[in-house]
This record gives C-alpha cells, structure tokens and sequence, in this order.
C-alpha cells in the first residue's frame, strides 16, 4: 500500500498535479468508483435479535460494525447486488434483497432522491 508521500512523489514524477486529499475519500462498492464519504451511503454489518448477520443503512454513519459505501444511485445498486459486492464487503450477509427493500423504503423512488448531505458526520 502507498502512502500519501508516495502518491504525491509519483504524480510530480508523472508531470500531472498532485492528488487531492482534503477529506475521507471511500470506495463504491457498487461501480468501484472513489468519492467522499458525505457523498456515499454507509452500509453496516451488525448483528440481528437472533444473532444472523444483517445489512442495514448508516445514515448518520456512526454504527459500529463493518462498513461498506455506496452511491446513492439506483444504478450503482444494480451493479452491487450484480457483482453480489455487498456480500463481499460485509461478509456473512447473503440476502441483499432486505437491504435493497430499505433503501428503496428510505426515498420514495428508489435511492436517488436520498440526501446525504444534509446528515451531519
């Protein structure tokens, strides 16, 4: 793993600019695609009542638990549930059709309309 010392030796190195690195940047698990977290949605692995492993929505993103991110776009859904990304990420999850139905509950047409700006971190 490089770190941000070598980023920005091999991009000076390479003639283009240096990388960008003011705030947590995170990885769709959907397209794959890096952003910052306040544009993703936190996905969570936790424990159920009857102790199976479940998905759930981490809007205010503080769950403890394993965490992956996702755009809120229903295209990069389709691609995580496609890929089976979520069950990657957050291991022991095998039914991603709840969290699908969760996200789609949270904005009325799917997750797009779905702010994630407005949640403080």
């Amino acid at each position: 793993m490089l770190g941000i010392a070598q980023l920005v030796k091999n991009a000076v190195r390479a003639g283009g600019p240096a990388p960008d690195f003011t705030g947590a940047v995170r990885t769709c698990i959907g397209c794959r695609q890096t952003a910052a977290r306040d544009q993703l949605v936190r996905l969570v692995r936790t424990a159920s009542g009857s102790g199976e492993p479940e998905a759930l929505v981490d809007l205010r993103r503080r769950m403890p638990g394993r965490g992956a991110w996702l755009h809120p776009s229903p295209d990069c859904l389709r691609l995580a549930v496609k890929r089976h990304a979520i069950g990657r990420a957050l291991p022991g999850i095998t039914n991603a059709g709840e969290l699908v139905d969760q996200l789609a509950g949270l904005s009325g047409d799917g997750i797009q309309p779905l702010r994630t700006d407005i949640v403080p971190l």
